[in-house]
Order: structure tokens, then C-alpha cells, then sequence
């Protein structure tokens, strides 16, 4: 790219010195040329007015010199009016030409032609009826000073090209630094596979961004996407491995356990069997939330208008059976029975029944889960609420809530995983919502409150 690029530029500068060199040649070879043929017209209407009735012959026959005037002669039409005295014979070449323009058959003329060996230019014009001037003068100082000019200007763009060539080359190197900058950070990570490094841009572009610093910038932007992608991907993995590894423990130990069942009674092997079949629960269940968590974003072809009601009554109903000691209320304002939204219904169910479950679980025994849904402040979206009457959420633990397999530490004792919450929050943006939490301690019965927004209704 930087080859082509400084071939372009050079190429783009050289033609323009070289037109500019031929256009200046041009231009120096018709003005030297011009002038003569003015001086040629000059000695011509001289002749004219000083030799008016001289019969045909020659004027003035000195052009053979360089510094000599122009030489003139009179040429009849009629080629037997020539003088016959070779005293008089012609000095400039006549031709066929020069008896037309004398028989007024043709205009005059200027024209090229040589006197004695040397160069000259020649006007031949009318004299009188009948008689045509030539006129001539040497014309070698002109192609001097044209080859001359030739030489310089040849010269001059063969410096323009070289210049051109070395400019663009300095061009093509500066304006593409942060392009290699790039490549070479592009590799780098390729190489590496290490999403850390970031494109450096100088100073001065920060203050007038460019086109380049513009892409550098936005490559940037996904090398964090990417960095942060690749960061939450080996902590889900690590945080995996570390849950997984106390539940598959005391698999193996109850499996080993009743691999010996003939030495077991039979109240050690139903705890055993017991204990063996809620392990394959809790652990089936943690591999489930996780293929969850991976997904990022509800796909398409899943979503369908969901009337939300409906569906929050039997989540309630559920939670009701689930959590037999647990009492729920359920509550809407106006507007929200009929209200549809776009999504997954399956979703908004694991949605809804996790953020229940999470209230019963730290709630039990000390007051209702109050669930309520209403319309937003415009009207266009739902929200809801969850609240129980547990003990709150300690402010360390507020800004990790939503983290996987976080668990505060009042819920280290209870059973679960601590993916609930995640779960919830991803499910909540993969319908362009927002999930969020809030502790009540100074609020009337105390407790913790989860909030879900951002609900677009499609119609009511």
C-alpha cells in the first residue's frame, strides 16, 4: 500500500511537472518564433515602401549572415519575367508556392528553409499584382534558444520527477505511520493472542483527528469490547470450574459410597441415594443456568408478542406452590393487563421466577413478596417491582449482585449458585430492559427490592 501509494503521488506530481515543462517549451518556442516572423513582416513592408516599382530580382542579399538584415527579392508570377543577368539571379529558393501567392492563387506564407547552408524563416507575400516578396532571415539564434530552453526544461522536470519520487515516498511513510502502527498491533495480538495492546496516536491528532486516527480510535473501542469479552470468558470459566468442583466432589463420594452398598445399612444407603440424586439436581441445574448465561441476545426467530400479565399471574401462582410457606401479593395499576411486549416467553418466565425465588429465599418467614407492575412514567413501558422483607443487601454487596456465581454472604449458607441474579439482569437486556437492585434498610419493614424497566409496549 505504501508502494502504490507513493507511485501514485509521484506519478500525480511528475505529469504535472511535465506538462507545465512542455506547456513553458510551447510557449518559449512560439514566442522566439513569433518574433521573427514580426521582424520578417517589418523588413517586408520596408521593401514595399522603399522598392514599390523595382522590377523582379533581388533587394537585399545578405541574410547568409547572422547579424545581417532580412534579404529580400521580388518574384514575378510569370516565369519568364525572372531576370536573365546572373547578377540578379535569386538568392532564396522559388518555388511553385511563391508564383501563386505572386498570381494571388494562394495567401502568403511563412516558412522554413535554408540560405547558403544555414537555417533561415521566410514570409513570402504579395508585392504588387502580379510580383510576390519573399523575405528571409536567420533563423538558427531561434533554434538555439529553443534547444536551449528544451535542454532546461527537460532538465527541470527530470529534477521535478526525482523530487515527485521523493515526496511521495515521504508522503506514502508519513500519512501511513498509523496504518503500520496498526498492522503491526493487529499482528501482534494474532501472534500473541493477547487483546491488551492498543494503538498509540500522537498528541496533535487527538486535538485534529483524522481519517487515521478516527480508525484507530474505533479499533480501540473493540480491542476493550474484545479484551472485556475475553476477561469475562476466562473468569465464567474459572468461576465454573471453581463451583463445579465442590458438587462433582461429593458425586464421586456418594457414587463411591454406594459402590460399597453391601457394607451400608438401609437408612445409610436412602441418605446416600437421597443425597446422590439432589447433588445430580443442583448440578444439572448450575449447567443449565450456564448454557444460559452464554447466550449473549434472544435470537429472532424466538420472539413473539407476549401478553406480560398473564405471565407475571403464573409466575406468582408458581412461586406460590414452590414456596408453599412463602405468601406473594401480586398487584398492577391501569393499563398493564392487556399491555404486550416483544420477546421469549420461556425467557421472561426464567426472569420472573428467579427474581421470586431470590425474594422468597431471603425473605421467608418475615413478611410478604410484594410484586407489582405498572406503566412507566411516558406510558410506552412496564415496570416491575419484586420486594420482600428479608434483611437487605449490605452496601459491599450491592455493586457485585448481578456478577455470576457471586454470593453475598448471608446467601452462603442457603443453597444456589449465585447465577440467578446474572441470569435475570442478561435476560432483562436481551429484551431492552434493565435490571437493578436496591436495598430498603430505612424504609418501612426493611428488605430489598428488585426493579425491572425499560419494557417497551408494543400495543394495549
Amino acid at each position: 500500500m505504501r508502494a502504490r501509494l507513493a507511485c501514485t503521488a509521484a506519478l500525480a506530481v511528475a505529469a504535472v511537472a511535465l506538462a507545465l515543462s512542455w506547456a513553458a517549451f510551447v510557449l518559449i518556442r512560439y514566442e522566439l518564433t513569433h518574433q521573427l516572423d514580426l521582424d520578417l513582416t517589418q523588413a517586408a513592408t520596408v521593401a514595399v515602401q522603399q522598392h514599390g516599382d523595382d522590377p523582379p530580382g533581388v533587394l537585399a542579399g545578405q541574410c547568409r549572415y547572422l547579424a545581417a538584415p532580412a534579404c529580400t527579392q521580388v518574384v514575378p508570377a510569370d516565369p519568364a519575367r525572372d531576370p536573365r543577368a546572373p547578377a540578379d539571379a535569386y538568392v532564396l529558393p522559388v518555388g511553385p508556392a511563391v508564383r501563386e501567392v505572386a498570381a494571388g492563387t494562394r495567401a502568403p506564407y511563412y516558412t522554413a528553409t535554408t540560405v547558403d547552408g544555414q537555417p533561415a524563416r521566410m514570409l513570402v507575400t504579395r508585392f504588387r499584382s502580379g510580383v510576390a516578396l519573399q523575405a528571409a532571415l536567420r533563423s538558427d539564434g531561434v533554434q538555439r534558444a529553443v534547444s536551449q530552453s528544451a535542454a532546461i526544461l527537460a532538465a527541470t522536470g527530470a529534477a521535478g520527477v526525482l523530487v515527485a519520487g521523493l515526496l511521495g515516498w515521504w508522503v506514502s511513510r508519513t500519512g501511513l505511520r498509523p496504518v503500520t502502527r496498526l498492522t503491526a498491533t493487529v499482528e501482534r495480538i494474532t501472534r500473541t493472542r493477547d487483546p491488551h495492546h492498543r494503538i498509540a496516536s500522537h498528541a496533535t491528532s487527538r486535538h485534529r483527528p483524522d481519517e487515521i486516527t478516527r480508525l484507530g480510535d474505533s479499533f480501540n473501542t473493540m480491542l476493550d469490547a474484545l479484551e472485556q469479552s475475553v476477561t469475562a470468558q476466562r473468569r465464567l470459566v474459572a468461576d465454573a470450574s471453581h463451583e463445579l468442583r465442590t458438587p462433582l466432589t461429593a458425586l464421586r463420594t456418594n457414587v463411591e459410597l454406594l459402590a460399597r452398598a453391601d457394607r451400608l445399612t438401609d437408612a445409610q444407603r436412602d441418605r446416600a441415594s437421597g443425597a446422590l440424586g439432589r447433588q445430580l439436581r443442583e448440578l444439572t441445574g448450575m449447567v443449565n443456568d450456564l448454557v444460559e448465561l452464554a447466550r449473549d441476545e434472544e435470537p429472532q426467530a424466538l420472539l413473539e408478542h407476549v401478553r406480560v400479565f398473564p405471565l407475571i399471574e403464573h409466575a406468582v401462582a408458581a412461586a406460590r406452590e414452590h414456596w408453599p410457606g412463602q405468601e406473594f401479593s401480586l398487584t398492577r395499576g391501569p393499563g398493564v393487563t392487556d399491555a404486550l411486549v416483544s420477546g421469549v416467553p420461556a425467557r421472561l418466565s426464567r426472569l420472573l421466577a428467579n427474581l421470586l425465588d431470590n425474594a422468597a429465599k431471603f425473605g421467608a418467614g418475615r413478611g410478604p413478596v410484594e410484586v407489582h407492575v405498572a406503566r412507566g412514567p411516558a406510558g410506552d413501558t412496564l415496570e416491575l417491582s419484586v420486594r420482600d422483607h428479608g434483611p437487605g443487601i449490605s452496601d459491599d454487596d450491592l455493586p457485585y449482585l448481578f456478577d455470576r456465581f457471586y454470593r453475598a454472604g448471608a446467601a452462603r449458607s442457603l443453597p444456589g449458585s449465585g447465577l440467578g441474579l446474572a441470569m435475570a439482569r442478561q435476560i432483562a437486556r436481551a429484551h431492552g430492559a434493565d435490571l437493578t437492585a436496591e436495598s430498603l434498610h430505612g424504609a418501612d419493614g426493611g428488605g430489598a427490592c428488585f426493579r425491572l424497566t425499560g419494557l417497551v409496549v408494543l400495543a394495549a
